[in-house]
């Protein structure tokens, strides 16, 4: 699965680790998240994350 990272603080969404301090279940593809989800981070939105390649 694709990681994301934020654009804004450098943190990583890893699909296989979810963000389980705020409801989403290890294996929730970006794709699936909830549109008001943020980062845990710094609360930036979706749209502020950038695909990683590789």
């Amino acid at each position: 699965m694709t990681k994301y990272e934020c654009l804004v603080c450098g943190y990583v969404y890893d699909p296989a680790v979810g963000d389980p301090d705020n409801g989403v279940a290890a294996g929730t593809a970006f794709e699936n998240l909830p549109e008001d989800w943020v980062c845990p981070e710094c609360g930036a939105a979706k749209d502020m994350f950038e695909k990683m390649e590789g």
